[in-house]
């Protein structure tokens, strides 16, 4: 018999011990950190009080609904897995028609109605909840508020800030998590982080982990249907190589794709009748959706004011014929300038005047075009664009990076802005600014820009209004 020494005896040991269990081979992802103001405490009440706000402007079905309460079984079958903190998850379904899910800080998960019926079976469905609770378990909303927030006030007073209650504090300095809010769109690098740990969260609850990257490319394929879900989820780029790549880390083990609920509840909501973007837009300027609810919200109640008929946007539009462009805007607003110009959109009282009786835009959309240097990129050309805006105004400063974007095919740029707006309060003071600057490349080498403008703490409910005029653009 060969006597082999103590070491090789122990390595052999532990070769058999990893191969009897593959699993101690994988390598996990973990979820990301980063410079978060929020305690684990506040991020919980923050959403709550974006729960009662998104219950008020969109048709969300009751927990009674057999929808809801499959979403609900699903839900706590992949939140059984989740790592990280233990937030009190709970689901919710928006009865739209539009593709999207959205997360809301510490919990709060909602899926559209049109989200269900475009799965091809529970696996996806599965990985686009994934993913969205991947969202709430790395903090992505807070963290990019936190980020933003820095970037307004310094250092020095975020703890005086949200020592306390936040609701008022958070309104008052332009934050909000609604749906569609600037803190629920999340950058490519949130969405791959997103990714890789639902990818973990789809393998560990039994759904095969390559469904998630195959709905986004379905959605993107398709286009017509999920403009705000690509919006909210913007691509990072290679989604299913790095899924895969991912998936090559873990053992190989067998997956469900699909379930009778499933199949159930798919033909149920193939039968049902949601509404559109626009048809819930109408609606939340008519007072919006449960009306009646209670809710001890001073953030939800100060949106609520904002939403009123100050700055008020229909959900019908009409069209402006320009000699460079087409584009919707609601009917009830007024365009300024014509069509060989600059042109401003704008409700009737989106317009005032400057502490030098100039006239200056408080809420509405500036288009205008702009001759960057021969040779330039978009990129290049976008960041001459900020510069010379700065020049009028130059407290003017770029909210996190710009990103690629396509509107309508046509390649862009899009970068949030925050500033000091040149109408002053009724007390003489400077409001607070939020500017959206998309550009868009022209095939003359101009660029057509347009700056989405809105007081901060109310650019959140009209940036839905905004994103639907963006949709309507057609270049000539």
């Amino acid at each position: 018999m060969t006597i082999y020494p103590r070491s090789t005896r122990a390595i052999a040991l532990l070769l058999c011990l990893l191969l009897s269990a593959p699993e101690i081979l994988s390598a996990r992802v973990e979820p990301t950190t980063g410079s978060n103001m929020f305690t684990i405490d506040q991020e919980i009440q923050a959403g709550k009080e974006a729960v009662a706000q998104t219950n008020r402007q969109y048709p969300v079905l009751p927990d009674s609904s057999p929808v809801t309460q499959y979403i609900q079984q699903l839900g706590r079958r992949l939140v059984q897995v989740a790592p990280g903190e233990k937030w009190p998850y709970q689901f919710h379904v928006v009865n739209q028609k539009e593709i999207n899910a959205f997360a809301l800080p510490g919990g709060p998960l909602y899926v559209n109605v049109g989200t269900i019926e475009a799965a091809d079976n529970e696996a996806q469905l599965a990985g686009v909840m994934s993913h969205e609770l991947s969202h709430i378990i790395q903090r992505h909303s807070t963290r990019a508020a936190t980020k933003q927030y820095k970037a307004q006030v310094g250092l020095g007073i975020l703890g005086a800030v949200l020592g306390g209650g936040i609701g008022g504090q958070l309104a008052g300095a332009g934050i909000s998590f609604v749906a569609g809010s600037y803190f629920l769109k999340n950058s490519r690098q949130s969405e791959k982080e997103a990714d890789l740990l639902g990818t973990d969260i789809m393998y560990d609850a039994g759904y095969d982990p390559i469904q998630l990257p195959k709905f986004f490319e379905k959605i993107e394929a398709e286009g017509s249907q999920g403009p705000q879900f690509l919006s909210d989820h913007p691509n990072p780029g290679n989604r299913i190589a790095y899924c895969e790549a991912e998936v090559r880390t873990l053992p190989p083990k067998r997956f469900r794709e699909d379930s009778p609920q499933f199949a159930e509840i798919h033909r149920l909501v193939m039968d049902m009748h949601p509404m559109t973007a626009q048809q819930i837009a109408a609606q939340d300027q008519r007072g919006g959706f449960n009306p009646n609810g209670v809710s001890d919200s001073s953030v939800g109640q100060e949106a609520s004011n904002s939403r009123g008929n100050r700055y008020s946007a229909s959900g019908d539009f009409q069209q402006l014929n320009h000699s460079a462009f087409t584009i919707g805007y609601p009917s009830n607003w007024k365009a300024f300038g014509d069509a060989q110009s600059a042109v401003t959109l704008a409700p009737p009282n989106g317009v005032g005047q400057d502490s030098n009786s100039q006239s200056a835009v408080a809420v509405g959309v500036i288009i205008d075009s702009y001759e960057p240097e021969q040779g330039a990129s978009l990129d290049q050309a976008t960041r001459d664009l900020i510069a010379s805006l700065r020049q009028s105004n130059p407290d003017l400063r770029q909210v996190g990076n710009g990103e690629a974007i396509r509107v309508n095919g046509v390649s862009g740029r899009s970068t949030d802005l925050i500033g000091n707006s040149p109408i002053r309060d009724n007390n003489g003071r400077a409001q607070r600014e939020r500017d959206w600057l998309v550009a868009i490349a022209r095939q003359d080498g101009s660029v057509v820009y347009l700056v989405f403008i809105a007081p901060q703490n109310q650019f959140d409910q009209l940036r839905p209004t905004y994103e639907q005029m963006l949709r309507t653009l057609r270049l000539r």
